[in-house]
């Protein structure tokens, strides 16, 4: 896990961790594995928005998936691929003793807190909670990305939805 400096991580550091290891484990990633988390600001995901996601201004995450999303296995409200026939699981491979890098996610305190201070977290954006649940969700959600889960159809988006609830319950 990685701060960014200036950048107060909210809750302690082992929660947003278990928090991670949960996620990663609840998504059938392989094991061991590694994900990078970069708590930021504003400034940085901004930047970073536009660049790879062609999007102007500053959002609350971003992930950097190292796999493809077919990499891992085959989830609720996603379609088979053409290959992998629904209930597959891929099989990962990695040197003896190494652990996969699966990617990283960063993530903006900044708008973390402002999103819960204004009432705006959660998955629906009108969730009333502390800061720190709003940034463990984000580093759920994150994880997810990196995992191979998206929200682009209705039926992927509630998957998730279940899904990061489940993982922050834990």
């Amino acid at each position: 896990m990685m701060i960014r400096d200036g950048v107060d991580p909210l809750i302690p550091l082992a929660r947003l961790a278990r928090t991670a290891a949960v996620a990663l484990d609840t998504a059938g990633a392989p094991t061991p594995a590694s994900i990078g988390l970069i708590l930021s600001d504003d400034v940085e995901l901004t930047e970073l928005n536009e660049a790879h996601m062609g999007a102007e201004g500053a959002t609350d995450v971003l992930s950097f998936p190292l796999l493809t999303a077919d990499s891992f296995p085959i989830h609720d409200g996603k379609a088979p691929t053409a290959g992998r026939p629904a209930g597959s699981s891929p099989a990962f491979s990695t040197p003896p003793g190494r652990r996969a890098h699966l990617g990283d996610v960063v993530l903006s305190v900044e708008r973390a807190r402002e999103q819960a201070a204004a009432g705006h977290g959660g998955q629906t954006g009108d969730v009333r909670w502390s800061p720190g649940q709003e940034l463990r969700l984000l580093v759920a959600h994150g994880v997810l990305h990196v995992c191979g889960w998206d929200h682009a159809s209705p039926s992927e988006e509630a998957a998730m939805r279940a899904l990061e609830q489940r993982i922050l319950a834990e």
